[in-house]
Parts: C-alpha cells; sequence; structure tokens
C-alpha cells in the first residue's frame, strides 16, 4: 500500500471513529432517556451520594441509560453537586438536561398538607411523613420555650400557631424555614378583616382558635360547626358557663370517654367549662380552617343548649330552653343505655 493510500486509510478510520463516538455521545446525552408517558418524582436525602442516586435513577426515573450520567458525574465531580430535594422527571428529557437539573437543584415544590389533628405531636408526624426533615428537628425547634416565645405564644396556646391548609413548600425545607413559613401563614391569615370578625364576637385571634377547637371536638359535620360555634357565643355573650363536655375530656386526657358523668365534671382543672367561666386558657386540639371560619362566621339563632341526636348520626339537637334540652338529653341517654354505653 503506497504512503498516500495508507495516510487516506487513517484519516477515513479516525473520520468512522469520530462519527462513532459523536453518535455514541449524542445517544448518551441527548436522546430522551425518559419515554413512559408519565412523570416520576426523584428524592434526593442528605444520605445520598453518587450510587444510590444511580439506583434511584434507574428505579424511581424509569432511566435505563445511565451512561451518559456516569460519564458526566466522573468528570464533572458530581458527588459535590449533589442537591437534596423533590426533582420531576417528566417523559422526554435528556440524560444533560437531567444531570443539569439535578447539579443545578432546580427542584419541584409540594403540596404540604398541614392538618388539624388533637395534639400538636400529630401533627409534626403527619409532616415528618411528607417532609425530608424530619419530627424530631421540628420538635426540638418547636418546643423550645423561648423559641415558641419569638413566635408569641405559651406552652398552652401553641396550638393555635398552626392554621390547617395546604401549602407548597420545598421538599427539601428545613425545620427553622418550615416554622417560619407557618409563622407567615399565620399572621397572613389573621389579617385585618379577619381581625375585626373576631373583634365584633368579643374575641381575639386565640381565643376563636380555643373556641373552634371545642366545635370541632363535638362535631366533624362542617355543615353543622357554625351553628355549634353561634350557640356557644350566645352562652359567652349571656354570661353561662359553656358546659362543652370536650374540655372535660381534654382535662381527663382521655377523648375516648363516650359518656360525661357526674364524677367526671368535678375534675379542677382550668378546662373544665362546667366549673370555670368563659373559656379555657388554650386551645384543647389544633382547630380546623371550617371550625375557626365558623367561629368568625357563625349561624345566628337562639339556641342555647346541644345534644347528640339518639341516632348516633354525629349531629345534634339544639335547643332554646332548658326544658327543650331536657327532652332531647333523655331521648339520648335512653338510646345510650339501650346500646349499653356507660
Amino acid at each position: 500500500m503506497s504512503k498516500s493510500k495508507l495516510i487516506v486509510s487513517i484519516a477515513g478510520l479516525i473520520l468512522l471513529i469520530g462519527i462513532i463516538l459523536i453518535v455514541f455521545l449524542y445517544q448518551c446525552l441527548f436522546v430522551p432517556c425518559t419515554n413512559n408517558n408519565q412523570t416520576n418524582y426523584l428524592y434526593i436525602d442528605r444520605d445520598d451520594n453518587i450510587d444510590s442516586l444511580s439506583i434511584k435513577l434507574q428505579d424511581v426515573g424509569k432511566i435505563k441509560r445511565m451512561t451518559g450520567f456516569n460519564l458526566l458525574s466522573k468528570y464533572q465531580n458530581f458527588d459535590e453537586k449533589i442537591h437534596t430535594g423533590r426533582y420531576e422527571i417528566v417523559s422526554g428529557k435528556s440524560i444533560l438536561d437531567l444531570y443539569r437539573q439535578l447539579s443545578r437543584g432546580q427542584q419541584s415544590p409540594l403540596k404540604l398538607i398541614v392538618p388539624s389533628t388533637r395534639t400538636i405531636g400529630q401533627l409534626i408526624k403527619t409532616l415528618d411523613k411528607q417532609l425530608m426533615v424530619d419530627s424530631t428537628e421540628i420538635s426540638k425547634q418547636l418546643f423550645d420555650k423561648e423559641y415558641y416565645k419569638t413566635l408569641g405564644f405559651d406552652e398552652r396556646t401553641l396550638p393555635s400557631f398552626f392554621i390547617p391548609n395546604t401549602y407548597e413548600v420545598y421538599w427539601n425545607i428545613s425545620a427553622e424555614s418550615l416554622l417560619k413559613r407557618l409563622k407567615q401563614e399565620y399572621d397572613r391569615y389573621w389579617n385585618e378583616q379577619r381581625r375585626q370578625k373576631a373583634q365584633a364576637q368579643g374575641l381575639t385571634p386565640l381565643e376563636v382558635s380555643v373556641l373552634a377547637s371545642i366545635v370541632d371536638e363535638e362535631t366533624a359535620k362542617n355543615d353543622e360547626k357554625p351553628i355549634i360555634a353561634g350557640l356557644y357565643l350566645n352562652r359567652l355573650h349571656r354570661g353561662m358557663l359553656l358546659q362543652a363536655d370536650p374540655t372535660v375530656k381534654f382535662a381527663l386526657n382521655d377523648p375516648t370517654i363516650r359518656r360525661i358523668l357526674f364524677s367526671h365534671l368535678e375534675i379542677d382543672s382550668p378546662y373544665n367549662t362546667y366549673k370555670n367561666e368563659g373559656l379555657p386558657p388554650g386551645p384543647i386540639r389544633v382547630a380546623s380552617l371550617q371550625a375557626l371560619e365558623s367561629v368568625l362566621n357563625p349561624t345566628q339563632h337562639d339556641y342555647l343548649y346541644m345534644c347528640a341526636k339518639e341516632d348516633f348520626s354525629g349531629y345534634h339537637n339544639f335547643a332554646v330552653t332548658n326544658a327543650q334540652h331536657a327532652a332531647n338529653a333523655r331521648r339520648y341517654q335512653q338510646a345510650l343505655n339501650q346500646r349499653g354505653i356507660r
């Protein structure tokens, strides 16, 4: 073979290798690596490294061709660029797009549900299940006395800090940032309009939360909550004892009691509204948004008494006079006796 032919052959070989390399890199970096026609979410936590991330990408992200990602990771020290978070992996995304998204920390927010719960501990556990931060971190921050004083609450009033709703946050939000956000939502909820509504009822925002917590414990029926809120406001405005059974259960630390007895009413507690005038010193649970709005916008009526319906539907019979209430109570007591509930 002549020298010129050898040069041409070598040049052709180099060109072929170059074309193969270009095609290979194009396939690795630019061809869509997901084509399952659905959106998946990749969660990167504090314990993840390049190895665990690769496994998650194949398992959760349904990405089969990892060569391009591994090449980029190796030559750009991706271990030093891993960002925690929740990442949306959409169909049609290339490896290069995905690498840029992850290395730049371009995560997607989620809808965080802050629920109405009987205890703050239960609420924190639900947050733990939805976020990267765990319940221990949240509790350590929230239950620090000096911290919750800066929020404007004490141990008894702390349940009123939470406004149950759905909020958009990032999955990797820190405990400090989460509580800061919830304080912002508290301040946003208690705007001037709602403060004026509370004042019109003779209540402070805290007292609205306290009464709303009682309303929540009285009924799970949202359509009944404005009626019950109006009833308790009627009693408050007339200087009557609230005589709310849920406050007695709270004082006894036993929400499972189904039948309040005279012996229960003797408990010496500031939460016993059969003995103490006005509202308890703090909420007996984290009040729901529906209950808060019910106290701010109560149904106008003359009811002063309520008793659970004898059909155990969860609804109540309401009464204006004590005689009407006594008749309702007798029917309910008879129903309890028939079912053997003590």
